[in-house]
């Protein structure tokens, strides 16, 4: 697999109101997962709004492959290539698991409702139980599988580990290493900094709502005066 980034944000700037948020970022994706690393109201949320037309950015472009998503509706991205997995899941309250897959499902694709109940057994068990009868981990299979089925490019998932149990929490690392070694480019915003190294190869820290360290998971995982300068952390996993 080659390096050729998927997925490019050029000097991003985002404002919500009159705080300016977003200061200049500038990301690529390629194959390689990134991870989007920062303490507690940073910007990563922020960023995933700005890839997905959720809020518009004030400048700069995001490219995908050589598609400008900048003007796009959040539809048209997501036909464009990329896959959304929010925080807090945003799961319907009125739809069962199977109106949830089957509403999402794409013919001819690596991902299908059949896959899925495949990966994960306990929503073909609770197919047909409303969005608002499961657990929080069962919600949080149903949003990745979600995203899943739209064959997706670009793979962003925001704290996908938030409030699960650390079973779980294995279980969604692993997912997310199948998918980008099927060839989905992944970019995950973690707030759990041992999932996040165990899931992706390089990581960018955000403070400010500016980009202001890129380096390798494996570097940051070795650097405790890193983790605690911009993560506030004192060890990894801490």
């Amino acid at each position: 697999m080659g390096t050729e980034a998927l997925l490019r944000l050029s000097n991003i700037n985002l404002h919500y109101g009159s705080s300016h948020v977003l200061h200049d970022v500038s990301l690529e994706l390629s194959d390689r997962p990134l991870g989007i690393l920062g303490r507690n109201g940073v910007g990563k949320t922020s960023i995933c709004n700005a890839i997905f037309g959720l809020e518009p950015i004030t400048s700069g472009t995001i490219m995908l492959g050589d598609q400008d998503l900048s003007k796009l509706t959040p539809e048209k991205r997501a036909q464009a290539g990329l896959g959304y997995v929010p925080q807090g899941r945003r799961i319907f309250r009125s739809l069962t698991v199977e109106e949830h897959l089957r509403i999402l499902e794409r013919k001819g694709g690596n991902w299908t409702t059949e896959r899925v109940y495949q990966t994960f057994p306990r929503l073909k068990e609770r197919r047909r139980n409303l969005g608002d009868r499961l657990s929080g981990g069962e919600q949080q299979m149903l949003a990745i599988s979600r995203a899943l089925l739209l064959n997706p490019q670009v793979l962003v998932l925001d704290e996908p580990t938030e409030g699960l149990a650390p079973a779980i929490v294995t279980d969604v690392v692993e997912l997310i290493n199948q998918v980008a070694q099927e060839g989905t480019s992944v970019l995950l915003v973690e707030q759990n900094l041992h999932a996040a190294l165990a899931a992706v190869q390089d990581v960018a820290i955000i403070v400010g709502g500016e980009v202001v360290e890129r380096v390798t998971a494996e570097a940051l995982e070795n650097d405790p005066k890193m983790q605690k300068q911009h993560l506030g952390l004192e060890a990894a996993g801490a």
